[in-house]
């Protein structure tokens, strides 16, 4: 494939060509992984830049050691943010695929250093052969907590507000939230690929292919929308009659954003969507809450049978099994929220760690295990991360593992009306293994969806990020730890913020024990240790009614 691409170079005269991972709708997870057929790097955020005689593969710190391993015979591994594109890359003309591109990542990566050509030709025949099965569906109001016509007005009336005809939401998991619908096109997340133009009176055009919208057509009735077909897009605008359009640059690939240039005025503003998203309201709360039970039941069912049993043909493609197998036992398990990361040993040092036939290991008794899983379930998304040990640990290990739980801990007891972004939380995270000169290099915290997405913005607790943490967001608390060839640790909680007495906190929605025989207690405060205490009852209050007497035995002896 990588030939095809340096024929493309050479066929329009070129210097090189941008590969990214994402496809056109710019989603997270996505059926076809076009980078990974290229450099055989699996990860879930990255790009290539091919040369003729050069082939370069940019990462985050998530991913450098993955992508060494995977990609690093023929591709240059550069980490961002320590370099950049435009930091290597002067004055050439470089080719993209329009429809793959925003214009906001042009310029992030590439900020006017080279001459950017679109390339309107599909390298990879993006025609998948879609199944049945992944026509949408439509959420009901007792499951979303608000109706689609609430919504749709909320969205009209800041049209009106800012003076704006229409606005493009090329998000499809935003397009998901408006019309309370999901759909089966993506492996780990029920959003649903699709587009859509709002206009300021509240019409609605809804672009998809048309076999997908047969569940939801009727059952949308009450809203002023017509079901278009992809191609159809340009057609919709030439009769449209009003003067502009509100874009978000972030999700509007560079073709469409062309497209609406050439009939009406720009004006590029963050998708209200986001944010408005990101506050969950009291329903969608109790439904993540019994899903988190239900996630919580499984996970320490686990976690007792991984401390309990003899690890002699333990592997980490049998742990991923043994897990899944445990929360298909309940009815309401739909199919994993992103691919098991079960590391073992040096495996647990690979931030996002996925196992595969090669790198698939046998279980040994000083391995320390990192264990990152969730699932969708109807109706809840959970993400959850244990660090288990099967042997005493040394103290080097007790040490940096207690030094990440202060982190966690920190975090999670945050006075959120004082400490406001996740910035300044990221910061507590990070205070006890910063003390002694150690660090983790991903954020601590990332966004949550509602039966969407596992990573959702604009929230997150990480060291760039300044949105204001408001009552009803839901977040990842995980710092980690992770030397390289020898172990990984984090410890990971889903959270969400409350609102009682005028005081904005943080309450869990994680129910499974945390592994005690990796606390170095003695480095630990009363506060800290009360957390871990009534954290522990609080699992055990929940959950154990669901376990069998000696798994309850067991969760009762970690309180």
């Amino acid at each position: 494939m990588i030939n095809k691409i340096k024929e493309l170079i050479k066929e329009n005269n070129l210097d090189g060509y941008i590969l990214p991972k994402n496809d056109k709708y710019f989603t997270e997870y996505s059926i076809k992984n076009n980078l990974k057929i290229v450099s055989n790097f699996s990860g879930s955020a990255g790009f290539a830049v091919i040369l003729k005689d050069k082939n370069y593969l940019f990462v985050d710190g998530r991913y450098t050691i993955q992508a060494k391993q995977e990609a690093g015979k023929k591709f240059k591994i550069i980490e961002i943010p320590y370099k950049w594109p435009k930091d290597i890359f002067k004055n050439l003309n470089i080719g993209f695929d329009p429809k793959l591109f925003t214009q906001s990542i042009l310029f992030r990566y590439f900020k006017n250093c080279c001459n950017l050509i679109a390339i309107n030709q599909d390298l990879f025949n993006e025609k998948l052969k879609i199944k049945k099965k992944s026509a949408f569906f439509l959420l009901n109001n007792k499951v979303s907590g608000e109706s689609a016509i609430s919504k749709i007005n909320k969205i009209t009336k800041l049209l009106k507000k800012n003076k704006l005809n229409n606005i493009y939401i090329s998000a499809g998991e935003n397009i998901c939230w408006l019309l309370n619908i999901r759909g089966n096109d993506l492996p780990n997340s029920p959003v649903a690929n699709c587009k859509l133009i709002l206009t300021q009176n509240k019409k609605i055009y809804f672009f998809s292919p048309i076999f997908k919208i047969f569940n939801i057509k009727s059952k949308l009735k009450k809203i002023k929308i017509s079901f278009h077909k992809e191609e159809e897009f340009f057609t919709v605008l030439s009769y449209l009659k009003s003067k502009n359009f509100s874009i978000d640059h972030q999700t509007c690939s560079v073709y469409d954003e062309k497209l609406i240039k050439s009939k009406f005025k720009i004006n590029n503003k963050i998708d209200p969507i986001y944010y408005l998203k990101s506050i969950k309201n009291r329903t969608e709360i109790n439904n993540m809450k019994k899903a988190h039970i239900e996630d919580g039941v499984a996970l320490t069912k686990f976690l007792y049978w991984i401390k309990k049993t003899n690890l002699k043909n333990v592997t980490e493609k049998k742990i991923e099994i043994k897990l899944e197998n445990l929360r298909k036992l309940n009815k309401n398990y739909l199919f994993p929220s992103f691919d098991t990361i079960a590391g073992s040993g040096p495996n647990g040092a690979i931030i996002h760690y996925r196992s595969n036939q090669s790198s698939n290991r046998k279980l040994k008794y000083k391995d320390l295990l990192l264990l990152d899983s969730g699932g969708q379930y109807k109706w809840g998304t959970t993400d959850v991360t244990r660090t288990v040990c099967f042997s005493k640990p040394s103290k080097k290990i007790k040490d940096i593992f207690t030094r990440v739980l202060k982190g966690h801990i920190a975090v999670a007891l945050s006075n959120i009306k004082k400490d406001k972004t996740g910035h300044n939380l990221d910061k507590r995270a990070r205070k006890s293994l910063n003390s002694v000169g150690l660090d983790y290099r991903h954020g601590t915290g990332h966004g949550v969806g509602y039966f969407l997405n596992v990573h959702e913005g604009p929230q997150s607790i990480s060291k760039n990020n300044n949105i204001k943490l408001k009552e009803g967001m839901i977040l990842s608390n995980e710092p980690g730890f992770y030397l390289e060839k020898k172990f990984g640790i984090r410890i990971e909680n889903l959270v969400f913020i409350k609102k009682l007495n005028k005081k904005i906190f943080f309450e869990n929605l994680t129910m499974a024990p945390i592994d005690k025989d990796l606390i170095n207690f003695k480095m630990l405060n009363k506060i800290e240790k009360d957390y871990l205490f009534k954290y522990h009852l609080e699992v055990y209050s929940k959950i154990s009614k669901f376990l069998n007497k000696k798994e309850k035995k067991w969760l009762a002896q970690l309180i």
